[in-house]
């Protein structure tokens, strides 16, 4: 039986590995100082410690290996991040079809803002930095959404601009973004970041695109 999709009103992207070709902004910034948190990566995936604490374990590590750090060198580690291919096709389709698209986030805001700003989206939201006066990294991270809990987010988005969750798609990269899927959306895997996501999106029996190119999204959304 061939399934039809419906045109959604409102369409929400995670960032990192969705949108951008990067796997973590996070990660990128961990490339640029030398680090590797993947120890706590996989701690935090098991819940075994929170949004706060793993940004906070990240900050610390890159002091240990360079101490200050202005914001500016944050802006430079991003220099060579890509958009994903079809990233700006799409999102420009959806706008053209009078579609709201909005970025929910647990990534580095300073990137993702940029990434909004690019592709002019309707709304976005993104974890952080903070920055003392001279510009210069602080200790703690900025939590203004939980990886695991990016629904609570969507459903105030829905809400704030008159949507029903049945006109919702939403579109992540790992068992963390399934989160997005409030009741009554629609949800796409998209270019799994592990297998530990791919095996999540097929318990969870969503779509799952696994070509690295956005486009492949459109027939799902009713927009072939």
């Amino acid at each position: 039986m061939t399934v039809v999709y419906t045109r959604p009103e409102v369409v929400v992207f995670d960032c990192d590995g969705v949108l951008v070709d990067a796997v973590s902004s996070w990660r990128t910034l961990h490339d640029a100082f030398g680090t590797d948190n993947g120890l706590n990566l996989n701690r935090f995936i098991r819940g075994e410690i929170s949004d706060v604490e793993f940004m906070r374990s990240d900050i610390q590590m890159w002091k240990a290996v360079q101490n200050p750090i202005h914001q500016d060198e944050i802006f430079r580690a991003y220099a060579g991040v890509q958009l994903m291919p079809g990233a700006r096709a799409v999102v420009q389709r959806l706008q053209d079809e009078g579609i709201f698209v909005a970025i929910v986030s647990a990534g580095v805001d300073v990137f993702v803002s940029s990434i909004a700003s690019m592709l002019k989206v309707d709304d976005w939201i993104a974890n952080g930095f903070v920055f003392d006066d001279d510009g210069y990294l602080t200790d703690e991270g900025v939590c203004r959404l939980h990886a695991t809990g990016k629904g609570e987010i969507i459903e105030k988005l829905l809400t704030m601009n008159g949507f029903d969750a049945s006109g919702c798609v939403s579109v992540g990269d790992s068992e963390m973004d399934l989160s997005m899927h409030v009741p009554g959306s629609r949800f796409i895997g998209f270019n799994p970041s592990r297998p530990s996501s791919f095996e999540a999106f097929e318990r969870a029996e969503v779509p799952i695109i696994r070509e690295k190119n956005l486009t492949e999204i459109l027939p799902f959304l009713g927009l072939e």
